[in-house]
């Protein structure tokens, strides 16, 4: 490898392995702290009503930043220890302090969401207004919202595609997708964290592999970002672990998401992390529905228990079917054709209720291989994220040529 700064590189690995074990020792620390300020849930999923801490993502997410404000001179050591620095590089400069405030910026709205718990229309806004300082840094430093256009499409539009302000709204689009995006496929324990931590350590090594790429600095960017919070999730993930000690809550999920949005902004590579949120994309797009009220959606779309047998089971929206909007009743006749949801008409006394299971990614794959107990679903649901994963690197590699010159 050509000109990789391995000591910065290495202080970020150093300190983010001290991250780990902080936020491991932090966390059941600071565990009646929570409790005590009634930021704790029940279990849904259990049988025993123990009162469980919820918003620790708040501390992985402390613990994250402050690795990274300790680390912001260690890039720019040239700049301040020696004299080989022709002139501080401050576009560099503005980029990560710009990201870590875009960060800092979700972390603080998704707590005052565990805290105050806001309705799904603001918690969409959140993000937006989270993104501001990301998208002002692009366009002071970058500034090019022009993209290339795939091969099947260059004899409409051209080699080269100028999308203008409709490139910023793409970033921010992006910015509020994969903080909710997390934030959907979400209910079980280990989940939301395990596929952050799928999706981090997928773009860890896709940086590393383009090390050696012309876009070298741009990798060495989203490591100095993914390192710390590898780490720090890891040790989230452990005491979020099935039987959960712990809840993440809306802030971990802002978090992450907005996390990924920076490096897959500012490391000019979004297409390809959008090919690490497969999984959450079709879940997207499956929950659309529901998310879009077509169908009746309910508060919690979780499994649900089955006391006697300890295992998980679809959960189901019951409505009356007079209540249901004409396309929201079309789009339930066509999946249930294909065979994708389950619907039982003319329940009830008067056979005027309909019920469907709730449509989420979790209970499809139950609805597919039957009732499952959390864990085994868990490992189940982290598998196909890995799996999304190579397909991901599939595509990146091999069949971008269909689309790309490479």
């Amino acid at each position: 490898m050509v000109n990789v700064p391995f000591f910065p590189l290495l202080i970020s690995l150093c300190s983010s392995l001290v991250g780990f074990v902080a936020t491991l020792v932090l966390i059941p620390a600071f565990k009646e702290h929570f409790i005590a300020a009634r930021l704790f849930g029940i279990d849904l999923n259990k049988t025993s009503k123990q009162q469980i801490p919820e918003s620790q993502g708040v501390i992985s997410g402390a613990v994250f930043l402050i690795i990274l404000f300790c680390f912001i001179p260690i890039p720019f050591l040239s700049c301040f220890v020696e004299e080989r620095c022709i002139s501080f590089p401050y576009d560099e400069f503005v980029e990560l302090i710009g990201a870590l405030l875009a960060i800092c910026c979700m972390i603080f709205l998704g707590f005052a969401d565990d805290v105050l718990n806001l309705r799904w229309r603001v918690k969409l806004l959140l993000p937006t207004m989270a993104s501001l300082p990301l998208l002002m840094v692009y366009f002071t430093n970058f500034g090019n919202t022009t993209i290339v256009v795939p091969k099947p499409f260059r004899m409409l539009l051209g080699l080269h595609l100028d999308l203008g302000i409709l490139y910023y709204v793409y970033m921010g689009m992006l910015a509020v997708f994969c903080t909710n995006a997390i934030n959907i496929l979400a209910g079980i324990n280990g989940l939301e964290v395990g596929q952050s931590l799928v999706i981090s350590a997928s773009i860890i090594i896709f940086n590393a592999v383009e090390l050696n790429g012309e876009f070298r600095d741009d990798h060495i960017f989203s490591l100095y970002f993914m390192i710390p919070f590898f780490f720090t999730t890891l040790a989230l993930f452990y005491h979020n672990w099935y039987p959960s000690a712990v809840f993440v809550g809306d802030t971990f999920c802002y978090f992450a998401g907005m996390t990924f949005a920076v490096v897959g902004i500012l490391g000019h590579f979004s297409k390809t992390m959008l090919l690490f949120f497969i999984p959450q994309v079709l879940n997207f797009l499956y929950s659309v529905p529901q998310l879009f009220h077509l169908v009746p959606c309910p508060r919690h779309r979780i499994p649900r228990l089955n006391p006697s047998t300890g295992k998980l089971e679809m959960s189901y929206s019951k409505f009356k079917t007079k209540d249901l909007p004409k396309l929201g009743s079309f789009v339930l006749q066509v999946a249930k054709k294909l065979h994708v949801v389950e619907v039982r008409q003319e329940i009830g006394e008067n056979e005027e209720y309909t019920e469907c299971n709730n449509l989420t990614l979790i209970n499809f794959i139950l609805k597919l291989v039957g009732p499952k107990h959390e864990r085994t679903l868990t490992i189940l649901l982290l598998l196909i994220q890995i799996l999304g994963s190579a397909v991901a690197f599939l595509i990146r590699y091999l069949l971008v040529r269909l689309f790309y010159d490479v």
